[in-house]
């Protein structure tokens, strides 16, 4: 079960929104490469970027600081927001990132999640961001028709590596993850699935290593690092006494 520390970009600074409310960021870092580092020497082994910005303007908009997380760390990145076209998804990979996270376009333009998992394997994520149950996209501020699981199996056979599942209602608010909703996702596609939204605490981790998540590939922490209220010492020792690393 991997723990991905989270850095959601908003004018350049590290932020966190309160149930993705452009109007609600609080700020915790000015230098994400700084935090990128930092995180990786408290012992973090994959890291979850996001640029706000561009998730709303439709391109990227945090380019410089994707930029400098990338030269700050060695460990695999995954990074969404704004990737609406291949050549955008292509210049992100060549530039080091392990992995594109597709949200807005897997809705506007599904061919294009098709292709770009076809032409990168391994390499694409789908990003599915729900409010009450109903897909957001645009930044989470247009809802779609479509349900997380609709929406999942439309890609359970292209080759996507992953999708990243994120309640809105939790995102920012310290109420812990949706487990229920998450593993109904994992259990309905053929593809791993991250938990996104609202990890908290200790508690959420030890549920996240409970039997019945073991579908689960991982989960996504944010504020609850940055404040304090996860340390991340004990949630890394506990994931590696549930699943140690084999010996070299």
């Amino acid at each position: 079960m991997k723990l991905y520390p989270a850095i959601d970009l908003k004018g350049g600074q590290c932020v966190r929104l309160r149930l993705g409310d452009m109007g609600q960021a609080t700020v915790f870092n000015d230098d994400p490469a700084a935090q990128a580092a930092a995180f990786e020497a408290q012992g973090f082994t994959h890291l979850h970027v996001v640029d706000l910005d561009g998730a709303f303007a439709g391109k990227p908009m945090n380019a410089r600081a994707v930029e400098a997380i990338l030269a700050a760390v060695t460990m695999p990145v995954q990074r969404g927001g704004g990737i609406r076209d291949m050549p955008t998804l292509e210049g992100w990979l060549a530039k080091g990132v392990g992995r594109v996270i597709i949200g807005t376009a897997a809705v506007r333009d599904p061919g294009f999640v098709r292709e770009a998992a076809r032409a990168h394997p391994g390499r694409v994520a789908v990003g599915i961001d729900a409010r009450g149950g109903r897909v957001a996209v645009e930044g989470w501020a247009e809802a779609s028709a479509l349900s997380a699981i609709e929406l999942g199996r439309r890609f359970a056979d292209v080759g996507v590596a992953a999708i990243v599942y994120t309640d809105i209602d939790r995102d920012g608010v310290l109420a812990g993850l949706n487990i229920e909703a998450t593993l109904t996702l994992a259990h309905a596609v053929p593809v791993p699935v991250i938990a996104s939204g609202g990890l908290a605490s200790l508690d959420d981790v030890r549920r996240l290593l409970e039997p019945d998540c073991a579908v689960l590939d991982g989960a996504i922490t944010g504020r609850a690092l940055y404040d304090g209220r996860l340390d991340a010492a004990e949630a890394l020792a506990l994931i590696d006494v549930a699943h140690p690393l084999p010996p070299i």
